[in-house]
């Protein structure tokens, strides 16, 4: 696999199209990061890091509406990829869905969002958009 934050997003994608509750993935910190933001920010219920195997899993609990049953995500889009790299200074980060989405944001403040990322001035590798 070449491109793990891809995979990441795809499984999110795939689990959230098929109307999973639960999804599992493989583990990084950088995954470990992500799924930390999607959960300050309300887009997953819950997550749960279970490292018992060499390289560990992330268990996501899938967040959707308890009366329409649509998810809280619409949409995950993969912008930085390995053989295309998207920075961005802290002058010029982007604003998804004129700011009712998130970018998230890999700095040297670690993974943020781009709202974030305004307030602390830093600029970094945009990961992909969610909303």
């Amino acid at each position: 696999m070449t491109d793990p934050i891809a995979d990441y997003l795809t499984r999110l994608r795939n689990a959230i199209k098929a109307r999973h509750r639960i999804v599992e993935i493989p583990a990084s910190n950088i995954k470990k990061e992500i799924t930390k933001v999607l959960f300050d920010k309300g887009y997953i219920q819950n997550y749960k890091f279970d490292d018992s195997s060499v390289q560990g899993t992330i268990k996501i609990a899938l967040k959707y509406n308890p009366v329409t049953k649509q998810p809280a995500i619409v949409k995950l889009e993969r912008i930085s990829k390995p053989g295309l790299r998207k920075y961005k200074g802290a002058d010029e980060l982007p604003r998804v869905l004129n700011g009712l989405g998130v970018a998230i944001l890999s700095t040297s403040k670690g993974v943020i969002t781009d709202k974030e990322a305004r307030t602390l001035n830093v600029g970094g590798e945009v990961l992909c958009y969610v909303y």
